[in-house]
């Protein structure tokens, strides 16, 4: 890591746990505090109390819930996940045991998670806008601290099955009914495969968004090149990890523009850097996914104790640097000139 207070990974294989040493770098989302800026991302360890407690304490700030559905649903055939290099590439097809069934596995994260003063952020999805409503009012039966509305899947509802996040207006639909259902504060994660993200978000926050979780994955597909045919079952996948965190940190800066609601930066995230990173371009709290696939839980150790050496080495604060990427710049050398075509020679 550049700069001072950077620190070598010894150790922080996979499994391991470190307790973060009490470092404290608390951050608010919706009137809930978080004692550290990290988040466990959706789906990376689906909802079991223990392995959310083990995350807690290797220091995320809050833990985000595998997505519920309406009912319960398969994953696809495996390959489901898998290292290309670059990143991850998943399709694990939203697995998940329904709504109902999921309301007592975030009450058991709750009761494990509360004596630590780590949050619960149930995330949700559905196919139709009803459904995202009725999905959010089981799930808020659990009490978590706060819902993640995941807008990225097909709108059934639609001629063109067209994701609820691809447009402002079908994305708003979607939040403004999760917001009637229920009083908890409300966190919508967008897709970073559309031509505003900005405008989508300022949709969102106008139809009752509390705060925005930027980014899911990235659609993509990798075919292996002796075969000729596609690493995953399902063909397509979404692409995470080291290769979507320049894609996350143009989506947070640009959100960052359009609202003024707390974001959730989510994407490639694995060092302290990669988290100046993000609070830079606008990030109120980090997610973390892929890095636990990585390196295990100890990847929330590490990337917090970054975090906190730089920031300490720096003489910063985290509300010091965060949006620090918005400032106006100056260079010491004026742009290059158009190019002036040649009179003699034509254009």
């Amino acid at each position: 890591m550049p700069g001072a207070g950077a620190v070598t990974r010894a150790g922080a294989g996979p499994g391991v746990a470190t307790e973060p040493l009490g470092i404290e770098l608390p951050v608010e989302i919706a009137g809930v505090r978080l004692k550290r800026p990290l988040v466990l991302a959706s789906g990376i360890l689906g909802t079991h109390a223990t392995l959310m407690e083990r995350v807690a304490r290797a220091g995320a700030g809050a833990v985000t819930t595998k997505s519920a559905g309406p009912s319960p649903r398969g994953g696809h055939v495996n390959p489901t996940c898998v290292d290309f290099g670059a990143g991850l590439i998943n399709a694990i097809g939203l697995a998940n045991p329904g709504a109902a069934a999921e309301v007592a596995l975030v009450e058991q994260t709750r009761a494990a998670l509360a004596p630590l003063g780590v949050p619960v952020i149930a995330s949700l999805f559905a196919d139709t806008v009803e459904s995202f409503a009725r999905v959010a009012e089981t799930l808020a039966q659990a009490g978590p601290d706060l819902l993640e509305v995941n807008i990225s899947c097909p709108n059934v509802a639609s001629e063109f099955g067209e994701p609820f996040a691809a447009s402002a207006e079908s994305a708003a639909a979607v939040t403004a009914a999760v917001r009637a259902a229920v009083d908890i504060p409300v966190i919508v994660k967008l897709a970073p495969n559309v031509p505003s993200i900005g405008r989508i978000a300022a949709a969102v926050v106008d139809a009752g968004a509390d705060a925005i979780c930027a980014v899911n994955t990235m659609p993509g597909m990798v075919i292996e090149h002796e075969s000729g045919l596609p690493v995953l079952a399902n063909k397509t996948g979404g692409v995470s990890g080291p290769a979507l965190r320049p894609i996350a940190v143009h989506a947070v800066y640009q959100i960052a523009r359009a609202v003024d609601v707390p974001i959730i930066g989510t994407g490639g995230v694995s060092t302290g850097a990669d988290a100046l990173e993000m609070i830079s371009a606008g990030a109120t709290a980090v997610g973390v996914g892929s890095a636990v696939y990585y390196e295990g839980v100890g990847a929330f150790t590490a990337i917090l104790s970054e975090l906190a050496e730089w920031l300490e080495g720096h003489e910063l604060t985290l509300d010091e640097i965060r949006g620090r990427a918005h400032r106006e710049m100056t260079w010491p050398e004026p742009a290059t000139p158009a190019p002036v075509p040649d009179a003699g020679h034509g254009t």
